[in-house]
């Protein structure tokens, strides 16, 4: 029995929500779905292997907030996915959780309605209907697994997934992630800290033993066999490390621990100062890089939204500029085509 003088003193409630086989049952996948999932992930893999040359792009919106406009920005993004899949094989960024550095709004699972009324359930259910969406376009998406119960909900329909900057060093992220299907991206510290992501991917490949809950939502020892698809992710740090003499750096690290160097590089964050229009400068640099002979940068990370900049979230919602992000700044789709067909010409030159 619970004794509340020294039990669940700072928790107001507990409330059960739908199971993860539940909500699978709620928004099943056809073998269109699947196919795209599958072929996604196996294609990810080849590219970081380095059998598939293309560069790997993982556009799309710093946060999910708006249904509506999430899939317009799916379907415009598939077509141009679908006329540059020569060069570049382009993954929508399709991320459901907020890390937060103190309070903020946490994300479309987290808080659904933007309101603080965290409707978990609710949000669960959106992100599925979402992905079961996009994945019917035929087009991957890619996810950061922040909370580690969430990817019993959601990750079956994800080809490629990050481990955040906040996350990369911890030991129950990196559990979760030996166990995962497909590729994962480690991204370096808030600091610029690249060994971290190293260590993590040295730790991931291992098995690992873990508590968490299974499908019917029982919690359950999960025992994973390792997972040896990942890769560093450059966001920068106290300064950007984009730059040729910070990839090299990264690539004699990696190769000095007999790690084949393959490298994606975050054209956000601290690499842009987080200025949307300075990813531009970011990717024609990688371009340049790359059109000069370097193997290793394997992909590149694009914000990206129908419409440019940032929005605070208002008190009234119907306010909200649509097709605009809510959290980091982002491009504006119009620019994002212009700037990937730019890089496309690029390294194929």
């Amino acid at each position: 029995m619970m004794d509340p003088r020294i039990e669940n003193l700072n928790v107001s409630a507990e409330q059960s929500i739908i199971t993860p086989v539940k909500l699978k049952e709620l928004y099943p996948l056809s073998e269109k779905h699947i196919d795209t999932v599958y072929k996604g992930q196996e294609t990810i893999k080849n590219i970081v292997n380095g059998s598939d040359k293309r560069i790997l792009a993982i556009v799309g919106p710093c946060s999910i907030h708006d249904i509506k406009s999430a899939k317009e920005y799916a379907q415009k993004l598939k077509v141009l996915a679908d006329d540059l899949k020569d060069d570049i094989f382009i993954v929508m960024r399709v991320y459901f959780e907020k890390p937060r550095t103190t309070v903020g709004w946490k994300g479309l699972v987290n808080d659904p309605y933007m309101d603080n009324s965290c409707e978990i359930e609710d949000g669960l259910k959106q992100a599925r209907e979402l992905l079961v969406y996009i994945a019917a376009l035929g087009l991957p998406a890619a996810g950061e697994a922040l909370d580690i119960v969430t990817p019993q909900y959601i990750q079956d329909l994800f080809s490629w997934t990050a481990i955040g900057a906040r996350t990369t060093e911890s030991q129950s992220h990196r559990n979760m992630s030996s166990g995962l299907s497909s590729v994962v991206g480690f991204k370096n510290g808030t600091d610029g800290n690249v060994d971290i992501a190293v260590n993590a991917m040295q730790a991931v490949a291992a098995p690992h033993n873990f508590v968490s809950i299974d499908p019917k939502g029982k919690v359950a020892v999960i025992r994973t066999l390792g997972n040896p698809n990942t890769h560093i992710i450059l966001r920068g740090g106290k300064k950007p490390n984009f730059e040729a003499s910070y990839i090299e750096a990264v690539e004699n690290k990696l190769s000095d621990l007999q790690i084949v160097p393959r490298i994606m590089v975050d054209c956000s964050h601290a690499n842009s100062s987080k200025k949307a229009k300075k990813q531009e400068i970011v990717l024609a640099s990688l371009a340049d890089q790359i059109a000069k002979g370097n193997k290793s940068i394997m992909g590149f990370m694009i914000e990206s939204n129908i419409n440019f900049g940032q929005q605070s979230i208002p008190t009234d919602l119907s306010k909200l500029k649509y097709g605009v992000s809510v959290t980091d700044e982002c491009l504006d789709f119009e620019s994002t085509e212009r700037i990937l067909r730019e890089f496309c010409d690029r390294i194929r030159s």
